[in-house]
């Protein structure tokens, strides 16, 4: 990569091919810190966002994993529609049972590899648009690995206690809101392997004036590589 002072991590293979590459920007934060806002944010500049849990809500409807959980835990966790009730699930991997952590663990070894397979998929999709970079959004970020797949990491730095009170606005108790954490790694650690620290705390043009700056950054890196590059024969 061309030398330059904003964090951007080394290219991956798939910079090798003939075509531009968007650079890809992972959000990393604690529960209800704002992330899809931020994301949101990024795509009014220009970026193409990916929603991991969307592409997680996909593999959900695929016959394989459908077949993989109805074996698991029955007739239960469907719908009347002969979908995957998400709510069902989300009560057995995230309840009370000594035995959710377990079942967490099947649930993901079950959908994290196809939702890598997807997200592999709409980030080439992307480049192949021109867009300058894309925005991956995803919970299970580092649990999953997805952060091999970016180029930088930002981290969404908002106190744990504004967090829980937007977690209970979106009607999630206290308890709910430490188990979902308690899946994740923990908030120090995700910011230690952040590069860029954007405060979410405040009002949002506060937020918008941080993104602005930092993307203003990232494409002008971008645009210092594609120049460095040979040009192809």
């Amino acid at each position: 990569m061309a030398s330059s002072s904003y964090p951007v991590h080394a290219l991956k293979e798939e910079s090798h091919q003939a075509q531009p590459r968007a650079l890809v920007i992972g959000l990393l934060g604690g529960v209800a810190s704002g992330k899809s806002f931020v994301a949101r944010a990024l795509a009014d500049l220009g970026a193409v966002v990916l929603d991991a849990d969307q592409a997680g809500h996909e593999v959900l409807r695929e016959p394989e994993v459908k077949n993989a959980l109805r074996q698991r835990w029955g007739e239960s966790i469907f719908g009347s529609d002969g979908e995957i009730d998400r709510r069902a699930v989300s009560r057995i991997v995230f309840g009370a049972s000594p035995d959710a952590p377990r079942e967490l663990r099947f649930l993901e070894q079950v959908t994290h590899p196809r939702i890598t397979e997807r997200l592999r998929k709409q980030m080439a999709a992307a480049s192949a648009t021109g867009a300058p970079a894309v925005v991956l959004d995803a919970a299970v970020m580092l649990k999953a690995r997805w952060d091999r797949l970016c180029d930088t990491l930002w981290f969404i730095d908002v106190p744990r206690d504004v967090r829980l009170e937007r977690a209970k606005a979106r009607g999630w108790d206290k308890a709910q809101f430490a188990a979902r954490e308690a899946a994740q790694e923990s908030v120090e650690e995700k910011r230690r392997l952040c590069d860029v620290v954007i405060d979410n705390s405040g009002a949002p043009q506060q937020t918008m004036r941080q993104l602005r700056r930092h993307w203003q950054e990232l494409v002008a890196v971008k645009s210092m590589e594609e120049e460095s590059q040979p040009e192809k024969k």
